[in-house]
């Protein structure tokens, strides 16, 4: 009992410090991602903060997986260097009684991320893709800097304002123009107001851009015939980011209870992806504390290599067996599932080989010997 609970400290404590470190390094480059969005106009400042809250879970239970893998290696790494593991051994512990030992941190570790993939993530998912959804909050003319050109880069459409009222709800000398390509030619379309600000409409959640007081300029460049029309209000729709809804798929977002109900396929491949995420778990924890062995002259970090790996073999298989049961490739009664029962064997083989070798060498040299 003593040894098991120093081995879960052990491995426990680094998980910790590991999940940290990596958590912070996915975060930081989806925050940065957000930012840039924020800063280009495609994003409200305000939600930056909601979406990177919404969004942990989704994080955490692919680093979970991670954190625990590498923990096992280092911690188990570093007490064969130091010989624990011998004096351990020679104590009686054997191989199998410390894969149990490394067992229950990895279950534990699995029930959180069943958790969260099963749960928390599909929710957090959910109110993410309402918040971009949210004609206030994406894709918004009223982020506009003042006094700076602002580009669509799907459109083509430049914009200017030269100020906006403290409330940011009003802009002040707005500029626009957009070409568009049509049977005659090049055709630009210029427009002067002297304010505007958006109009949010319920009915179809969206949104459009309200001008007053100025006029609209069409035609081709370098000809004189220009179509000029001076209006006290003229409103435009403004095409939301297609983008955003590309962000996810459907399914993930979805409810687990809705998948279990679902016939479809492509849901029943993400509810297997769920489910796989939390039975890696323990399969990767074994095969940790395969790869950890070592000693004190190859050092603790001499398997890494590999064992990145085989863990990154693991998780490609697992996505390419989403997308093969989304497009009818396999059976998904096959699905995900055998995949877990190759590296569940792989981490058997790793563990005990050696002494199962040993053994049927034993065996034969006493039938030899006889």
């Amino acid at each position: 009992m003593i040894l098991f609970r120093y081995l879960t400290r052990e491995v426990m404590i680094t998980l910790l410090a590991v999940s940290i470190t990596l958590l912070v390094i996915v975060m930081s480059g989806r925050f940065v991602g957000y930012l840039a969005q924020a800063a280009s106009g495609d994003l409200a400042p305000e939600v930056v903060l909601t979406i990177m809250f919404y969004r942990m879970p989704s994080f955490l239970e692919l680093v979970l997986p991670l954190s625990l893998f590498i923990a096992i290696l280092l911690a188990y790494g570093r007490l064969y260097v130091e010989s624990e593991m011998t004096v351990m051994s020679a104590c009686g512990v054997s191989t199998g009684r410390l894969a149990l030992f490394t067992l229950a941190p990895s279950l534990f570790v699995a029930a959180i991320v069943a958790w969260l993939s099963l749960y928390a993530s599909p929710v957090g998912i959910e109110r993410v893709q309402n918040i971009f959804q949210d004609a206030k909050n994406s894709s918004g003319l009223e982020l506009l800097v003042a006094g700076r050109f602002r580009v669509d880069d799907k459109t083509g459409r430049v914009t200017y304002i030269e100020s906006l009222t403290d409330d940011r709800q009003t802009m002040r000398q707005v500029f626009s123009a957009e070409q568009t390509n049509t049977a005659s030619g090049t055709e630009l379309s210029v427009v002067f107001a002297e304010q505007g600000h958006i109009d949010i409409n319920s009915d179809i959640n969206g949104r459009y851009l309200v001008l007053d007081n100025g006029y609209r300029y069409i035609g081709q460049p370098g000809e004189q015939a220009f179509q000029v029309t001076e209006f006290e209000k003229f409103g435009q729709l403004i095409a939301e980011n297609q983008d955003v809804q590309r962000r996810y798929t459907k399914q993930d977002a979805r409810s687990t209870q809705a998948l279990i109900n679902s016939d479809r396929l492509d849901d029943k491949a993400t509810l297997q992806w769920r489910l796989s995420l939390a039975i890696l778990v323990p399969i990767i924890g074994l095969i940790a504390q395969a790869l950890s062995r070592t000693n004190h002259r190859r050092g603790r970090y001499v398997k890494m290599l590999p064992a990145f790996l085989i863990y990154i073999f693991y998780l490609v298989i697992l996505n390419a067996m989403r997308d093969a049961i989304e497009k009818e490739n396999i059976s998904e009664q096959l699905g995900m599932w055998w995949v877990h029962v190759v590296f569940g064997l792989l981490a058997l083989v790793l563990l005990f080989g050696g002494e199962w070798w040993r053994r049927i060498r034993y065996r034969q040299t006493s039938g030899k010997v006889k």
